[in-house]
């Protein structure tokens, strides 16, 4: 059986890996860490914040709904409120046809 790499995945992420992740400032994850209840990461000691991946799900889902579907803060809120396991549920889809597309396009690459 060929080895196959397995993705490693943290526990928690620093505020600069998320805003990495993300391509935005660090003021505004912590605007909407005040904006959304969903959002709680986790402080040490010294204040700083450490997400986990749920974090980094429920940061991917509010950045898919006021930035990509243009909801208004209110409006991301309240849709949240309402349909928080359909969110969810198709945030999973989106990541897994988001990896299978980065697959495909190596496997293209290699060719």
């Amino acid at each position: 059986m060929p080895y196959k790499e397995r993705e490693i995945n943290k526990l928690y992420y620093t505020m600069g890996e998320v805003t990495a992740m993300f391509g935005v400032n660090a003021s505004q994850i912590r605007f909407y860490e005040r904006e959304f209840d969903i959002l709680q990461p986790k402080k040490n000691k010294k204040g700083n914040r450490l997400f986990t991946q749920e974090d980094i799900s429920n940061l991917k889902i509010i950045f898919n709904l006021v930035k990509d579907k243009g909801y208004t803060l209110q409006g991301a809120r309240d849709f949240l409120r309402s349909n928080k396991n359909e969110v969810k549920e198709n945030q999973r889809v989106v990541d897994s046809l988001e990896r299978l597309k980065k697959f495909l396009l190596e496997v293209r690459d290699s060719l």
